[in-house]
């Protein structure tokens, strides 16, 4: 009788795994199902069940060929939408390859077995670089629970030596900043305030060790902090100075700078074959390397201390190739 209890859970579990548009199943193969779980039933009483399954919410449909068979339809995540996901997964440098591999997993529960099926042909090694940091996970729980919780953390922050060894800056002593946000950049990345100097602060969180969330409240914040617009005047979470830059480029890169600023960035044509805009960024290296990958068909306009200090980053990287 205890496992007579059970039986639309695993009805409805058989739904879930072993029926898709692709394969439906009889209400004879639910009977052996239920059988090998000693859960005897009957064909009537699965009809009744199967009723009071749709009446839960589950979408169940039927087909009606030889003999009637049933699938599950409608799911929390269709097929396309899990492939997009596993690729997002495997395509994000955040996530160590083992987790990769365990949330592939769990997403793939969230289909039929034959769907799975298809979903592991989907999953291959890419040569993508991957971080080690198997804690990150943990670093992004504790900072979304200071921010919620106004608090400050504290943190070690490391760089990696050339043979693959954390250095820890400032001898190893830890960091304690006011979170602010965190953002994927290709790597999670958190943004703090410095209260003291009145700007903004990039850290990588895979590159954190032992984080903990302070008693001590976080400091007064600016307010009117948009992450949005914030991000979109940064290049690689560089940190510099922000300005508001006067460029001009040629109309064939119109699609490559509106993913960069966005449609929203005044623009206006400058001549027949390019078009000129203004858009606030954090001036630097990271910036310049954007720019100069554009070679003639971009071009900074002003403000001047911007255009000489790209010229001045164009002769350093040029200089060692002139040297004889």
């Amino acid at each position: 009788m205890a496992n007579q209890k059970l039986k639309l859970l695993y009805l409805a579990k058989f739904l879930r795994e072993e029926t898709d548009e692709e394969h439906p199943r009889t209400v004879q193969d639910m009977i052996a199902y239920l059988s090998a779980y000693d859960i005897p039933a009957e064909r009537k009483a699965i009809y009744d069940d199967l009723k009071l399954l749709e009446t839960a919410g589950m979408d169940i449909q039927t087909v009606k060929a030889k003999s009637f068979g049933y699938f599950l339809g409608e799911r929390d995540f269709q097929l396309a939408e899990l492939k997009m996901l596993i690729d997002v997964v495997q395509a994000s440098p955040f996530l160590t390859q083992s987790k990769s591999m365990e949330l592939i997993g769990k997403l793939e529960k969230q289909t039929s077995r034959s769907n799975a099926r298809q979903l592991r042909r989907q999953v291959y090694v890419m040569h993508r670089v991957k971080t080690g940091n198997e804690t990150l996970y943990y670093a992004v729980d504790g900072i979304q629970a200071a921010i919620n919780e106004n608090r400050k953390i504290a943190f070690h922050y490391f760089d990696y030596s050339v043979s693959g060894e954390k250095i820890f800056r400032h001898g190893d002593a830890a960091y304690t900043v006011n979170p602010v946000a965190l953002c994927v950049d290709r790597f999670y990345y958190l943004i703090a305030y410095d209260t003291e100097n009145k700007e903004y602060r990039h850290y990588r969180v895979d590159r954190m060790a032992r984080l903990t969330v302070c008693g001590e409240t976080r400091d007064a914040l600016p307010e009117g902090f948009d992450l949005g617009e914030y991000v979109k005047t940064i290049f690689d979470m560089f940190n510099g100075k922000t300005e508001s830059v006067h460029l001009r480029f040629d109309n064939s890169l119109l699609n490559v700078v509106t993913d960069r600023f966005g449609l929203d960035a005044p623009r206006r044509p400058d001549g027949p074959d390019g078009f000129e805009l203004f858009a606030p960024v954090e001036v630097g290296p990271t910036f310049f390397g954007w720019l100069f990958q554009f070679g003639s068909q971009a071009r900074i306009i002003g403000p001047e201390s911007v255009r000489r200090a790209f010229l001045q980053h164009c002769q350093s990287t040029l200089l060692p190739y002139l040297k004889k």
